[in-house]
């Protein structure tokens, strides 16, 4: 099963050994930074730093024309990744023989909630969440598609992997980030998710629903929550929550406006990519999910993309999903973490890579070959080996 890991820029750039280091992993493939979000990352090898403090989300190449004039544009890197960083590393690493793919992070940029607020979404309380541009908006759309061809298609690279295509929720880990004390699960976090900007809203009564009548029945279905009683699992727990009639036109409403701007963003790239280039998005099979992960339709995705790339850190299953399209040209890529210290097992990777297998996996990603430790590299340089 061929094998990716993600890679920052800044992991590789100064650090001549970084390159040849991560190709002696046996991965074929380096998903690499092109638009990414703010961050504090490690740097536990690299000879000049140990900590790399990404302030804004950013790109990480220097953007083109096609943003002048316009009021929603993409902010350069500051020192973590000054000129072409993405380029730079992107060379290097293909010197030492690996297959170079862009990682671009979209619909997750609180700088750009921060100076336009009006681009977040809001919550049925009036809370805005400058994390999550709300993507039914048209300016914020047109950003998203073209931030998603340019980031995209960068000299050097053979495909793409687009994060956070979709809906952008309250799953998000702020600076320390104090949300965790009310267990919301997903029926609570789809609610906590909804969006009442004025497009929403009136995305909401194009369904036909009245949108402060809907805000207020959120807001009624939410409070037994923060009083703590149980959350209801999965969609039923939603359909309990708010009535199932509501909650399926939020739900058409919702579901429509991510499928038109993954379908308008994967087309984007492919009108500026050269013949092959692979387009694969992060994804969920169940559409109600939100975050880096967006909820997808399987059947509608695969039609439109080369496939998807699925979180597995709570096991295989949601894989099933893909794999039953059955369409045997489509990329089904196992994402697995690898960072012991983030909750990721480099020491089961093999055999969490052969039941991947067994679920239709066609590939492994590998999160994150900058972050991990020597110790969990080696493990991940074991379970390779004995493909």
């Amino acid at each position: 099963m061929k094998a990716s890991t993600f890679v920052y820029p800044w992991d590789v750039n100064g650090d001549p050994e970084a390159a040849a280091r991560i190709a002696s992993l046996g991965v074929h493939q380096v998903t690499l930074a092109s638009a990414y979000h703010s961050t504090r990352a490690l740097t536990p090898r690299h000879p000049r730093h140990r900590i790399v403090t990404a302030e804004h989300a950013s790109v990480l190449y220097p953007t083109d024309d096609r943003w002048r004039g316009r009021e929603l544009s993409p902010y350069p890197a500051g020192d973590w990744a000054p000129g072409d960083a993405f380029g730079e590393a992107a060379a290097a690493l293909t010197r030492a023989g690996l297959e170079v793919h862009t990682w671009v992070v979209l619909a997750h940029n609180s700088r750009l909630g921060a100076e336009h607020p009006d681009t977040s979404v809001v919550n049925a309380y009036g809370d805005r969440y400058p994390w999550a541009p709300c993507i039914a908006q048209p300016a914020t759309r047109a950003y998203l598609v073209d931030l998603a061809a340019e980031a995209a298609v960068r000299p050097g690279a053979r495909g793409t992997e687009l994060e956070s295509l979709g809906w952008y929720g309250l799953q998000h880990l702020h600076a320390h980030d104090k949300t965790g004390g009310v267990g919301l699960g997903d029926a609570g976090m789809y609610l906590m998710a909804l969006c009442f900007c004025a497009v929403c809203r009136e995305g909401y009564g194009a369904q036909g629903l009245d949108a402060d009548e809907l805000a207020a029945a959120v807001r009624d279905a939410l409070e037994p929550l923060w009083q703590g009683a149980p959350d209801d699992r999965e969609w039923a727990g939603v359909e309990k929550l708010l009535g199932a009639s509501v909650a399926a036109a939020t739900r058409a409403w919702r579901d429509e406006t991510a499928r038109t701007l993954q379908e308008a963003a994967v087309g984007a790239v492919r009108a500026a990519a050269p013949d092959g280039f692979q387009i694969l998005l992060h994804a969920d099979p169940v559409t109600y999910h939100v975050g880096a992960n967006p909820g997808v339709d399987p059947a509608h995705i695969l039609s439109v993309a080369d496939g998807v790339v699925v979180p597995c850190a709570g096991g295989p299953g949601l894989l099933t999903p893909f794999a039953e399209q059955g369409r045997t040209d489509a990329v089904i890529a196992a994402n697995f973490g690898v960072v012991f210290g983030m909750g990721g097992s480099p020491g089961t990777l093999a055999t969490d890579a052969a039941r991947a297998r067994e679920l239709g996996a066609t590939e492994m990603r590998l999160y994150h070959a900058g972050l991990a430790s020597d110790g969990d590299l080696e493990l991940v340089r074991a379970a390779l080996a004995g493909r």
